[in-house]
């Protein structure tokens, strides 16, 4: 957006836990390399450079913890805007007004709608009209990739995103979980674009975009209208009320503080950190059909 960005991030210790040695000083010097290439891209790391993390244990054991931190990842990104944007403008200091915001998605529920909630941005914004033309949008990306490689819809399966090397989006997580692996198991993305090829939801690309799609004209139009009968079952496998979800996607940031979820995943969480409740006024998923 203009002034600030939404993610949805996922860390991933299990995934950093079963990388080697090796490994790990591989991505990290692939994050931040000490070499780079004429046309500006991470030099691919030596041998040596390699070996100098690998085998100093201090070392190799904060790189394998960063890699799945999420505050430093927070860190790593603010300063890599921040730097490009002073450059760009001549000027030096303090780029963010101030620390970054994070919500915990307790629930599969919460997942999906703040992922259509970040997704849909900038046609909340009224910056874009269609999904199509929201720039710096996962959605988007998802979209250029099918269209430059013509995919059907009955091929956008988990297979599909996750055999292809989508061009723009293939730094991000599949939509679809692969269920026919082992569903504790990593899953380990070995291009280094991103940790995992395993998926954050049990629908595919096809039926995410089909109802972002109709989210993002009903509240663009600001009417609520009923969500078409293919895509209501969807909504109610993963626990939410069709009639609400409108109202949630949009007002999803107002919504939740510094959790998300169903009124029974708030109250765990709540036991969990020792307090009496967490605020969330409104919770439309307090209504979720079980």
């Amino acid at each position: 957006m203009g002034n600030h960005l939404h993610l949805v991030l996922r860390s991933r210790p299990d995934v950093v836990a079963a990388l080697s040695d090796e490994e790990v000083a591989h991505r990290w010097l692939r994050l931040f390399p000490n070499r780079r290439n004429d046309d500006g891209s991470p030099a691919d790391p030596s041998v040596a450079e390699v070996q100098m993390i690998a085998s100093n244990q201090k070392i190799l054991a904060q790189r394998r913890r960063r890699l799945s931190d999420i505050s430093w990842w927070m860190r790593c990104t603010a300063e890599n805007i921040a730097r490009r944007s002073n450059a760009e403008d001549g000027v030096t200091g303090h780029f963010w007004e101030g620390r970054y915001k994070a919500q915990v998605l307790l629930d599969e529920a919460s997942v999906l709608a703040c992922s259509a909630y970040v997704d849909l941005n900038p046609i909340r914004a009224a910056i874009a009209e269609s999904l199509e033309r929201s720039d710096f949008t996962g959605a988007k990306e998802r979209i250029d990739d099918i269209v430059e490689t013509a995919a059907e819809p009955p091929t956008l399966s988990h297979d599909w995103e996750r055999s292809c090397k989508p061009r723009h989006s293939g730094w991000m997580s599949p939509v679809e979980i692969n269920e026919r692996d082992d569903p504790t198991g990593p899953d380990i993305e070995p291009s280094f674009r991103r940790a995992s090829c395993k998926g954050f939801l049990s629908i595919s690309l096809t039926r995410y975009l089909e109802l972002l799609d109709w989210t993002g004209r009903k509240l663009c139009n600001e009417k609520r209208g009923s969500i078409p009968a293919e895509l209501a079952p969807i909504l109610r496998r993963i626990g939410l009320e069709p009639h609400a979800w409108c109202n949630l996607v949009s007002r999803f940031g107002r919504i939740f503080k510094r959790a998300a979820g169903t009124s029974e995943s708030l109250a765990q969480e709540a036991r969990r950190r020792g307090q009496a409740w967490i605020q969330a006024p409104g919770n439309p998923l307090i209504g979720a059909v079980p």
